[in-house]
């Protein structure tokens, strides 16, 4: 007479669901963030630079995509050299010139204008060695940098943040971070751009920190920011 075959014990088919659902989740999951991968890839290549900015924008300032980097070949030549400039050393620097640590946006926004055309003067010059401190203040100042441009109208003019629509790209932006009355950053104007409302978007370049078309607009670490330009003459 056989034997009858033992039953597995309650124990074992528990054990077995427990096994058999938890691949399940496994498997369910898997498929669930490939699919949020592939949706997720898909839409960050089809989406293009936003309304607001022609660059992607980030706490560290902007790493552009590749359409932000393009130049406008109809810039007036003395422009496009300085923003060529600009776009070239925005994430390093030029062993010429140096860098002033965490405060080298004036010394960039300087070399910029050089590029441009600019010729150093009693009051706003670099040292050739390559030591940005052996500089003028006015080369390296925010503040005393309006107040180089402030004296001398024949090389850039004040333009109130109420107009926009005079700024130009190569002009020179400045941030009063705390609305004191001085100046706390100094960048170089990349980009103008009016909407469909009317409404002009202003981006710029510069370093501390490297940036890229990164809107005027955006210093949510200082909602007291006040903005100036300063239109660049040639």
């Amino acid at each position: 007479m056989s034997q009858p075959t033992p039953r597995p014990s309650p124990g074992v088919y528990l054990r077995r669901r427990l096994v058999v659902g938890g691949a399940l989740l496994v498997a369910v999951g898997l498929v669930v963030w490939l699919v949020v991968a592939i949706v997720t890839a898909a839409v960050a290549a089809a989406t293009p630079p936003g309304p607001t900015g022609p660059g992607t924008q980030g706490g560290h300032g902007s790493r552009p995509n590749a359409a932000a980097l393009e130049l406008d070949p109809e810039l007036p030549a003395p422009v496009l050299r300085q923003l060529e400039y600009v776009r070239e050393h925005w994430d390093g620097a030029n062993e010429q010139y140096g860098v002033l640590g965490d405060d080298d946006c004036v010394n960039f926004a300087s070399q910029s204008l050089v590029e441009r055309g600019w010729q150093p003067d009693v009051e706003w010059w670099y040292s050739a060695d390559g030591d940005p401190y052996a500089s003028s203040d006015a080369w390296r100042s925010s503040t005393v940098f309006r107040d180089y441009l402030a004296a001398h109208p024949e090389r850039a003019t004040p333009l109130s943040d109420a107009q926009r629509a005079k700024v130009k790209p190569g002009d020179i932006v400045q941030f009063d971070w705390d609305a004191s009355g001085d100046r706390d950053h100094t960048a170089i104007v990349t980009a103008v751009i009016e909407d469909e409302d009317g409404d002009v978007h202003v981006y710029y370049a510069g370093h501390t920190d490297a940036t890229w078309d990164r809107s005027v607009d955006d210093h949510p670490k200082h909602p007291e920011t006040k903005v100036y330009f300063w239109s660049v003459t040639g």
